[in-house]
């Protein structure tokens, strides 16, 4: 991972024509159902974000690509699970996520709206939630008004740790060698560990408020 992270700082440093499509297709790719799940998308917003901080690369881009990507990505699920429906947990390639699909459609039952808003931030159910979204057949209106919404703020949110991250060290002349990759590899354990412990809080607050008498499982996918 610090051998990839490290050729594509290089790269985009060498390459700056190329940083907005880089941040756009690193930000799509993590929206998207089944391929968010395998990309690091967190490990390398921050290290975009610590180059933008650092002065290497500059911050619009950045932004905009992250922005567009995170939008495009979302609009992708949503429209694959408007167009293949609930059926879709039956086709190979989602059976083995059926489960946490089912816990993603009981999260937007439950807050709707909020669900789409929110699911960007939680990295358990981050790239299923616009899936379920179209599943649920939800308008397509509000559907992208927390989309678009929920991408405004989530990309200057994972560029800012490591944004300040390197602004900060490189304020106490930390910013050289593997100085900048120590600080960006803190920022980016606790942003990790941040992200997974407010997921799972937030999911068990889910089941915990379900009505008593009622299995503690997800509803069946039909």
């Amino acid at each position: 991972m610090e051998d990839f992270l490290s050729g594509l700082g290089q790269f985009i440093q060498s390459h700056q024509a190329w940083t907005l499509p880089i941040v756009l297709l690193i930000s799509l790719g993590e929206s998207l159902v089944l391929v968010g799940l395998v990309i690091p998308a967190t490990a390398v917003m921050l290290l975009i974000g610590g180059l933008a901080g650092a002065g290497l690369v500059s911050p619009v881009p950045v932004l905009v690509g992250a922005v567009i990507g995170a939008v495009l990505g979302d609009i992708v699920s949503y429209v694959l699970g408007r167009w293949l429906g609930p059926g879709i947990v039956h086709r190979p390639l989602f059976q083995r996520y059926r489960p946490a699909i089912a816990r993603t459609r009981l999260f937007f039952r439950r807050y709707g709206f909020a669900a789409v808003f929110l699911g960007r931030f939680l990295g358990p159910i981050r790239s299923t939630v616009p899936l379920v979204a179209g599943m649920m057949a939800m308008p397509q209106a509000r559907f992208q008004v927390a989309n678009v919404a929920s991408a405004v703020l989530w990309a200057p949110l994972m560029l800012a740790p490591g944004y300040l991250g390197a602004r900060g060290a490189g304020e106490l002349g930390m910013l050289s060698g593997h100085g900048a990759f120590s600080v960006l590899a803190l920022v980016l354990a606790f942003t990790l560990v941040a992200t997974l412990l407010g997921g799972r809080h937030l999911l068990r607050s889910q089941a915990a408020r379900r009505p008593r008498g009622r299995a503690a499982r997800p509803e069946p996918l039909s």
